[in-house]
């Protein structure tokens, strides 16, 4: 079964940066996509990276200010989080599923979960 391990959220003012990780103890198959959920909201999909071509997806609200990559020499992926704002807040999960884009970047693909970190952006 894949184990995932996030790290790095906190609390960060609004504007600042924020560097998530997500340590997956198998990793050359899947696909690796970050969601966040804020409590009594339904878990989202907000980006995503191939296993393959290590091609990206980002959802519009992320789009510009977050990136996602992956390095596979030490099995993790990252989240770069630029720009935040308030409404960033929230707790971020990283998950192992079956591909990445619009489509697959969903609860219903994703099967392996990381535990989640929170994020705050506050003043």
């Amino acid at each position: 079964q894949v184990q995932l391990v996030e790290s790095g959220g906190g609390l960060v003012q609004p504007g600042g940066s924020l560097r998530l990780s997500c340590a997956v103890s198998e990793f050359a198959d899947y696909a690796i996509g970050w969601f966040r959920q804020v409590p009594g909201k339904t878990r989202e999909g907000i980006s995503c990276i191939s296993s393959s071509d290590a091609s990206t997806y980002y959802v519009d609200s992320v789009k510009g200010r977050f990136t996602i990559s992956r390095d596979n020499a030490k099995n993790t992926v990252y989240l770069q989080m630029n720009s935040l704002k308030p409404e960033d807040s929230a707790y971020y999960y990283c998950a192992a599923g079956d591909g990445c884009d619009s489509y697959y970047l969903s609860l219903f693909h994703y099967d392996y979960w990381g535990q989640g970190t929170q994020v705050s952006v506050s003043s």
